[in-house]
């Protein structure tokens, strides 16, 4: 028995072999998401540069430099600072004439934002010998005064990493700021006490020593110190009584200072 092929059958099985093996022209691009000429196949790319990651990438600091600065602050700094002072203080103008020097007692607690930047409190005082005297020297009045002191003062220390090696443990710093300055008076002749107080200015310098591997220090500080006080100018003591000089001027101090750094 003869099977018949027509040329029907031949065409219709020529179209199909055409179909499953020459895909067309849309469907390529459909399937590589791009023209012609492209290969028919995707690739992934990724670029290392827009790569994040929330949990190695997060840093606290915004540049190296900051990261350094607090490296360095947390190795060799200190955070706050304690030390008990001991020294003189004197006057200028007349109050040099009426005040005796004497020494002078404190203590200072330092906070320290950074290597360089302090804030120091300071509580200050000293009793003075007083003497002075009214109506032309006819009559001389004698006794004490008690000066006290809180000091709120802002310290910078310079930076002394490029001088000799001798020279670079070394703390010098630069002090000023703002006080609050009680007198009190202690006359013989005269009922009672007077008190009175102020606002003032301080600027000075020191010089801070290590010791025992930078858990202590021994400290030189020297500061003026400028008041105003309400009598200051004035030619009368007691309402009747003329100074035969007016009592006004500054005063300053020289202390040692024994600290324990934390």
């Amino acid at each position: 028995m003869k099977t018949t092929v027509s040329f029907s059958h031949i065409a219709l099985i020529a179209f199909l072999v055409g179909v499953v093996f020459s895909p067309d022209q849309s469907s390529a691009s459909y399937l590589t998401g791009s023209s012609s000429d492209q290969k028919p196949y995707l690739l992934a790319q990724v670029d290392p540069d827009e790569a994040y990651d929330p949990f190695t990438d997060y840093s606290e600091f915004d540049e190296e430099s900051d990261e350094e600065a607090d490296i360095n602050f947390f190795r060799n700094g200190r955070f706050f600072t304690i030390g008990l002072a001991g020294g003189t203080r004197g006057f200028t103008g007349n109050f040099a004439d009426a005040y005796g020097s004497g020494p002078t007692f404190g203590i200072f607690l330092s906070y320290f934002f950074d290597l360089r930047l302090a804030l120091s409190l300071g509580f200050q005082t000293g009793d003075h010998g007083v003497g002075f005297t009214v109506n032309n020297g006819s009559k001389t009045y004698t006794g004490n005064v008690s000066l006290t002191a809180i000091n709120f003062d802002l310290k910078y220390y310079l930076n002394t990493q490029n001088v000799t090696r001798g020279l670079a443990d070394l703390n010098p710093y630069l002090l000023a700021g703002l006080g609050q300055f009680y007198r009190t008076y202690t006359i013989s002749g005269l009922d009672g006490f007077s008190r009175d107080s102020t606002m003032g200015f301080d600027v000075g310098a020191g010089l801070e020593i290590p010791l025992m591997r930078k858990k202590a220090y021994l400290g030189i500080q020297a500061a003026y110190h400028y008041v105003n006080f309400s009598d200051e100018n004035k030619s009368f003591i007691d309402g009747t009584e003329k100074l035969d000089k007016n009592l006004a001027g500054d005063f300053y101090d020289f202390l040692v200072i024994l600290g324990m750094n934390f």
